[in-house]
């Protein structure tokens, strides 16, 4: 299977005439008229239908997916779905913006937690999202001293000024999830009124041609520019007078080497918190995510159906996510702790192997192997790690993301028939804030009896659980395709110390001052959620790995996003409960 080709590298004259075309057009483009700017946003949909088809072929080539296979669902709804799910929601709130209505987009959606904590519903959003996101609900919870009252006051604040000045930003694309340069782009476009030079990460800059096309618009305005090259363009980039922010998604190594420098001089800058540059820098940096399982009462399809959920949040793009659950953390008393452990190891060693396609994977799993010499190597080529791990600070599975088809398995003290379960999830929720690095996301699954059992002190607990994006009974990354949600770290890290970054993305309300997003989901698939109490039709979730039909099932979930008609859902309906 031949990888699709690439862009060659940019020139530094070619970047200099970029960033200076940009720069030209940048207060242009902040003070342009809201409804031009709508009218923008909403002109890519076409644009991303007619290379849809495209995009998913180069990305299922490049990732050594076959043509066929049921994985290809991932490229269609990490790639062209993600990217058009996230223009109508964020139309809507420019809308908003434009006839002064932000607060009657929130009447009915507020609500203040016992301790004055503002939380806004954002999905489900409309009678389509509880067709298609049925039994999924999301909600985002405000800093501190935001209440309902200046909540409003609080959101797209950037369309506040007058007359913005403009400004060039760097957005510095991920390599591994597709939609991921594009959102960023739009979000610097739409969220803080920037004109943006987006330079491709090399995994993935075959996708260039393809993102050209459906911003063609933006860039014969001068609003958007593309880069191509590796590490020394990325430094030239990052170094250039013309930017005025950056945007980065990768690691805390690499935000390191852009804001501090390499070596030994970059080391001592770090040490002494003296950056190298003065461009203020955004970013996201995955980390170490856990998946917390409550101790309950399940039945062996419960046991089943969430061993393949955690195999998935480990598996999903072979790994290479950095919302991919590291940790998974079960109560060591848990009587079925043996039985469910016995069920996820079943499913990852079942699951058809693909390709490593990402740089330094093999090494990544080198070190992991290295340092638990007897983690088992499950899948048909033995290339996905599962070891048992103590609950020590100091292990590297809690301090370094993998990166890869490698899961730790640990257990907390207690557990058992005698103890209240949320006893112990108070101190797992403890155990993760202190032990492990970052703080993009965290998984919990809950038993729904356990959970109403628990009533509101459930809430409370999450409410001490220091991560960007919490998933309750369904995987905190599933919060990266909801575009109403924020996507980003728990906000407080130093520069310093950057752990999962700094900021957020996607946001399509505009929240200015979020705190963290809290997304809840189905423990059980339809019709079987009816014995537990919930009320959902949602079948097999189209991210599980073990979704046969989710080719299908996402291709047209993308061709609904790009052209929502109520002709259209008996077909998603149909594939998706064959899934």
């Amino acid at each position: 299977m031949q990888p699709p080709p690439i862009p060659p590298d940019s020139t530094p004259d070619e970047i200099d005439a970029a960033l200076a075309d940009l720069a030209t057009h940048a207060t242009e483009w902040a003070r342009l008229p809201l409804a031009t700017k709508i009218e923008m946003l909403e002109g890519i949909l076409p644009r991303i239908a007619d290379v849809a088809g495209r995009w998913v072929t180069a990305a299922s080539r490049a990732k050594g997916i076959a043509v066929g296979s049921p994985l290809r669902g991932e490229e269609w709804t990490s790639g062209p779905w993600a990217l058009a799910s996230y223009v109508g929601p964020l139309a809507e709130t420019l809308r908003h913006v434009q006839a002064g209505t932000l607060d009657r987009a929130l009447d009915g959606r507020v609500r203040q937690r016992p301790d004055g904590q503002t939380v806004v519903r954002v999905v489900p959003d409309g009678l389509y999202d509880r067709v298609l996101l049925s039994g999924i609900e999301a909600e985002v919870w405000m800093e501190p001293g935001v209440t309902p009252e200046s909540l409003p006051s609080t959101m797209a604040t950037f369309y506040d000024e007058a007359d913005p000045e403009g400004a060039v930003a760097l957005v510095l694309g991920a390599g591994n999830i597709s939609s991921i340069p594009p959102l960023d782009v739009l979000y610097k476009l739409y969220a803080e009124g920037q004109v943006v030079m987006l330079k491709m990460n090399p995994v993935n800059a075959y996708l260039q041609p393809l993102l050209e096309t459906i911003f063609e618009a933006f860039v014969e305005a001068g609003y958007v520019r593309f880069a191509a090259g590796g590490a020394e363009v990325g430094q030239y980039l990052t170094t250039h007078d013309a930017v005025d922010a950056i945007h980065m998604t990768g690691s805390a190594a690499t935000h390191d080497a852009i804001v501090y420098g390499t070596g030994d001089e970059g080391a001592r800058r770090k040490a002494a918190d003296e950056p190298r540059i003065d461009t203020p820098v955004t970013s996201e940096l995955g980390g170490v995510s856990p998946c917390l399982v409550v101790p309950g009462d399940w039945s062996e399809p419960d046991l089943a159906f969430q061993a393949e959920h955690v195999a998935s949040q480990k598996l999903h793009n072979s790994g290479f996510n950095c919302i991919a659950s590291q940790v998974l953390v079960l109560p060591e008393a848990w009587a079925q702790r043996g039985s469910f452990l016995g069920e996820v190891r079943r499913v990852l060693d079942a699951v058809d192997d693909r390709p490593a396609y990402y740089p330094g994977a093999d090494d990544r799993l080198a070190t992991f192997a290295e340092a638990y010499p007897d983690a088992e190597r499950l899948g048909p080529d033995g290339t996905r790690l599962l070891a048992t791990v103590p609950p020590d600070a100091d292990q590297p599975a809690f301090r370094s993301e993998v990166f890869g088809p490698a899961l730790a398995v640990t257990a907390l003290p207690g557990g058992g028939p005698d103890e209240d379960p949320g006893d112990w999830l108070e101190r797992a929720v403890e155990w993760c804030n202190e032990t492990l690095a970052g703080t993009l996301g965290a998984t919990i699954l809950i038993h729904p009896r356990t959970r109403r059992a628990l009533g509101d002190r459930f809430e409370a607990i999450i409410g001490r659980l220091r991560y960007g994006t919490i998933g309750v009974n369904v995987w905190s990354g599933a919060g990266y395709f909801l575009a109403q949600g924020t996507w980003g770290a728990f906000p407080g890290h130093a520069r310093d110390d950057i752990q999962s970054g700094a900021g957020v993305v996607h946001n399509a309300w505009l929240f200015d001052r979020p705190h963290k997003t809290v997304v809840s989901g189905p423990f059980a698939p339809f019709p079987r959620s009816l014995l537990l109490g919930e009320t959902h039709t949602a079948p097999t979730p189209i991210f599980f790995v073990t979704n046969q039909t989710a080719e299908t099932t996402a291709r047209r979930v993308t061709e609904f996003a790009v052209a929502p008609s109520p002709a259209r859902l008996p077909g998603i309906v149909a594939s998706a409960v064959r899934g």
